[in-house]
């Protein structure tokens, strides 16, 4: 089990966020017209997953401002902005945002992918929700980069993503 904070609190996390060099397990989440995805839905590109408890914040909405502008500028690269929150929650914020350089996936019908992912909060009030981390696919789904965030009202290390990507 490994362990973040919230505001200097513990929090556990369980799972292992997929580590530099490896390939990922299989996923599966639902896009915003309800539709199940996989890493195969993305296959000939590199992937940046920015994985969230909730767009509903106020760093997780920061995160995914901040990719949907960087995303803007990759070639090849899809941005895959990951959380619990309901597809109709995330596609308006998408909306009201302006941000269509993102696409939201949810966990709400694949709870697996949290503890698969290593980003599973658990034995906590946050329980269903994932911890904030950062992890860059290459087009074969091998690991360039991963982030699991110490704290969780941090923002990821965006230089240490993109760095990955160059």
């Amino acid at each position: 089990m490994q362990q973040i904070t919230r505001a200097g609190e513990p929090l556990d996390v369980a799972g292992t966020l997929p580590a530099k060099g490896q390939s990922v397990p299989k996923m599966t989440l639902t896009n915003t017209d309800l539709q199940d995805v996989t890493l195969e839905t993305y296959a000939g590109k590199r992937k940046v997953l920015n994985i969230i408890p909730s767009v509903d914040t106020p760093t997780c909405a920061m995160s995914t401002r901040h990719f949907n502008e960087l995303a803007s500028n990759l070639a090849d690269t899809v941005v895959l902005v990951v959380s619990a929150d309901l597809p109709f929650a995330a596609k308006r914020f998408c909306g009201a945002e302006g941000l269509d350089n993102v696409e939201t996936l949810s966990t709400f019908r694949h709870p697996e992918f949290r503890e698969a992912w290593g980003v599973a909060l658990c034995n906590n009030p946050m329980e269903g929700l994932c911890a904030r981390a950062v992890v860059v696919l290459d087009a074969d789904n091998r690991v360039l980069h991963s982030e699991l965030v110490s704290e969780l009202k941090n923002e990821p290390d965006y230089e240490a993503a993109l760095a990955a990507l160059n």
